[in-house]
């Protein structure tokens, strides 16, 4: 029987081929799509979960009451991680890791940079990053080690073996250290949250910050390995316990968040965890049964308003022996072949489409063909063939052979109408993801064009190194003098997202504790970025050295309740440290728009972690080439490695960018996949309706009357899932903003514009029919 209903499958698809065609491009495209998100969801689901330790491994945060609501920070004290090994018997490792950084490590003056980080110990027993030359319990014992990767030993040495005892330079600003070459470790796979080039010992940190390293200062990230993970309530008390009795005065409260789940639920609100990338992938795997359920429907759709083809047929084989269970097993054959003969043509799109995917996406998918992908692959396609196929199998199974073959059965109220409500949530999904795609669009355009406080235009900005580091400021002056350069300054930060904050300030009438952010600068920042003054002035050479002096933003005197702020006076980092507000700045946007402007404060501090230079707009292809020149003539050796200030702002924004160009490839091929359907019904209707249409034009009818008649149920159908789908798409759409503190406003023209492109494009589609329909010979057709 399998080998008959294969022969009679191939049969029909040969009768019928524009049939055919239109349900394999259908679903030969929704499988592609779904095959690619999947892929893209099973990356995403799988991030940082190919640690050996996965269950037990777990990152420790801190909540902090603030009084206007709790914030959760994921750095600890530098001590917190060696105290939790030694007095918590549930944790086996603890691991502390500082803040991935831009560093240089040198052989024979060859000056290669790389993303570094110091890290504890046991960072090897902890994370399964697979060391090739070297021993984990081993490689970071001695301060002055140094693990690199085998990307960064083909670097430095040409080769990744016998680099084992080695010798480095390690450069920072005006710390310099011989570092010995412990270990070899390979590449950090790219579903890896962490990614280093080379990893150095945290005693080495701690020795060159030991005023880092009081427990009342957050600067590192705390990891541990549980012994047993039951009772983490308990263990959190614990946790809490220790930091009471080592940092006095605290009340913040140590938590454990299991590590492989922070990539996904990242997002913590007032203590709790409330989201994160997890509602992309949530999206997304919603987008794939969309667009698989809108390809099933032209499925059922078409072959069960093409039933009269097939009527005579069942009949015929119901009445010489043929029951329900064998004519049902013949359709669902017809419609899973269908779907395996789409699975190959997806699979050819799939090989063609993944690079740009890839591209899109930020990820290096591939198609290896492993127990779970096949699996998926497989599943996923039955699946489809089962779904797409039931309801016709069922449909034709159910026919009396003798009313079908006295030729009286007419098509049913239900089939219609269960046809017309098909073709209507099709294009409600429609609709919906076309809204989508214009809020992103706009929400993306909002978030590059908003007016932000600060200039981040033309600006570039830089990690000083080598001479350029110990003595920043004439190099600054240097700058200045290049024509073309409007302005230069220093800072310890690029002005875009979260850098260092603190808590440690005291003020008059002072009642609860307030986080601030922290910007250290000298002279000239305010006026490179072109940030407002809203009260006093800025650092200014005119007035000396400013170290004793302070400027906030307006969010932070409004939380300070100071009124007329200028000259009162503050205290910064302990009682004998006070500092005189001479400033106000206008509130500005250092967070991306997901967040509202927080309180932040400038401090004069000679120190530079970063030097900026504003260009004049159209002069960057003049000015650069210059700079570079002048960071040659003080640094030969080292590269003038800078970026653009709007690109970093832009960063913060990749995954809603990814999002939006996503968005548009999905919905465009939703639409056309729903298209399809509405060209295969509008050509059978037309085909069905052809004598009638003749007797019309005989009787006088007109072309347009003939189309309009045509087109006018494909109508109604479409303005009927515009009025279901536009509410929807409204809610979910308003949802999705609320992620952002600042948004646009939605307007009616979007959802006016929205169905209006649904219409015009159903019409476009139906109109190919409908008018080859209209211009027929009526001569011919009553021949027939």
């Amino acid at each position: 029987m399998l080998k008959h209903n294969i022969k009679l499958a191939f049969r029909n698809f040969q009768k019928d081929k524009s049939t055919f065609l239109i349900n394999l491009i259908g679903l030969s495209t929704g499988l592609t799509c779904a095959f690619l998100i999947g892929l893209w969801v099973n990356d995403e689901l799988n991030f940082d979960k190919f640690h050996a330790n996965d269950n037990q491994l777990f990152h420790v945060f801190e909540n902090q009451d603030h009084g206007d609501g709790i914030y959760t920070i994921p750095h600890t004290s530098g001590h917190l991680a060696k105290s939790l090994a030694e007095e918590i018997p549930e944790i086996k490792f603890a691991t502390p890791i500082a803040s991935e950084k831009e560093y240089i490590l040198s052989l024979n003056n060859n000056n290669l940079k790389g993303r570094g980080s110091f890290v504890g110990k046991d960072f090897f027993n902890t994370f399964s990053f697979e060391l090739t030359q070297g021993l984990k319990h081993q490689v970071l014992e001695n301060k002055n080690s140094v693990v690199i990767s085998e990307s960064f030993a083909e670097r430095i040495f040409n080769r990744t073996e016998d680099v084992v005892g080695q010798v480095l330079e390690w450069k920072d600003g005006d710390n310099v250290e011989q570092l010995t070459v412990s270990g070899v470790f390979k590449d950090s796979p790219s579903n890896s949250s962490l990614r280093f080039d080379f990893l150095m010992s945290i005693d080495l940190h701690e020795s060159l910050h030991q005023s880092d390293y009081d427990w009342g200062n957050r600067i590192l990230s705390t990891y541990v390995v549980l012994k047993k993970t039951e009772k983490l309530d308990e263990l959190n008390k614990k946790m809490t316990a220790l930091l009471a009795k080592k940092d006095e005065g605290t009340d913040s409260n140590l938590f454990l968040k299991k590590y492989s789940e922070i990539y996904l639920f990242g997002k913590m609100e007032n203590g709790e965890t409330v989201g994160g990338r997890i509602e992309y992938v949530r999206l997304f795997s919603i987008v794939i049964l969309f667009i698989l359920l809108i390809a099933c429907i032209n499925f059922i759709n078409l072959s069960t308003a093409k039933a009269d083809k097939r009527k005579k047929e069942i009949g015929i084989k119901k009445t010489i022996g043929a029951d329900r269970k064998s004519i049902v097993l013949q359709h669902l054959s017809e419609s899973v072949m269908l779907s395996f003969i789409a699975l190959f043509v997806a699979g050819i799109f799939i090989f063609f489409m993944l690079p740009s995917f890839n591209e899109i996406t930020g990820k290096q998918l591939a198609l290896n063909f492993d127990g779970k992908i096949f699996s998926m692959f497989l599943g996923t396609t039955l699946l489809t063939g089962l779904l797409a196929g039931s309801y016709p199998a069922l449909y034709l199974s159910g026919f009396n052979p003798v009313e079908v073959l006295k030729g009286k059965i007419k098509s049913s109220w239900s089939e219609f109408f269960i046809r017309k409500g098909l073709v209507v949530f099709q294009f409600s999904i429609s609709i919906l993801l076309i809204v989508g795609v214009l809020v992103v669009h706009q929400q993306i355009e909002f978030v590059k064009n908003k007016n932000l406080g600060f200039e981040k235009d033309n600006i570039i900005y830089f990690t000083p190194e080598g001479k350029v580091a110990e003595d920043s400021k004439t190099f600054i002056q240097g700058m200045k003098n290049i024509p073309g350069v409007l302005n230069a300054s220093s800072s310890s930060r690029s002005m875009v997202g979260k850098a260092q904050s603190t808590t440690a300030i005291a003020w008059p009438g002072k009642t609860e504790e307030i986080q601030f952010e922290a910007v250290y600068t000298t002279y000239d920042l305010i006026e490179t970025l072109g940030i407002e003054m809203a009260a006093g002035r800025t650092f200014s050479k005119g007035f000396g050295e400013e170290n004793k002096n302070i400027i906030f933003n307006e969010a932070g005197i409004k939380a300070m309740g100071l009124k007329n702020p200028i000259g009162k006076r503050i205290q910064l980092w302990g009682p004998d440290n006070y500092l005189t507000i001479i400033g106000v700045t206008k509130d500005f946007h250092f967070e991306s728009l997901h967040e509202n402007i927080k309180p932040m404060f400038f401090e004069f501090d000679p120190d530079d972690d970063i030097l900026m230079a504003k260009i004049t707009a159209g002069q960057e292809a003049t000015v650069i080439p210059l700079l570079q020149e002048l960071h040659s003539q003080y640094n030969p050796g080292y590269d003038f490695d800078f970026k653009f200030l709007d690109e970093t702002y832009q960063a913060q924004y990749v995954s809603e960018s990814r999002v939006a160009v996503l968005s548009r490839y999905f919905a465009g091929l939703a639409i056309l996949i729903s298209c399809l359907g509405l060209f295969g019904l509008a050509a059978f209707t037309a085909q069905r309706r052809m004598k009638e249409i003749s007797i019309r034009k005989v009787l006088g009818a007109t072309s347009f009357s003939i189309v309009r008649l045509l087109a006018s149920d494909f109508t109604k159908m479409v303005v009927i899932a515009i009025l279901i789908g536009l509410p929807i798409s409204y809610f979910a759409i308003q949802s999705w903003l609320e992620n952002f503190a600042f948004h646009i406003e939605l307007s009616p023209l979007i959802f006016v514009g929205a169905g209006l492109l649904t219409l015009v494009i159903a019409w476009l589609t139906v109109s190919l029919q409908t008018v080859k329909a209209a211009r027929v010979n009526p001569a011919n057709s009553l021949k027939e």
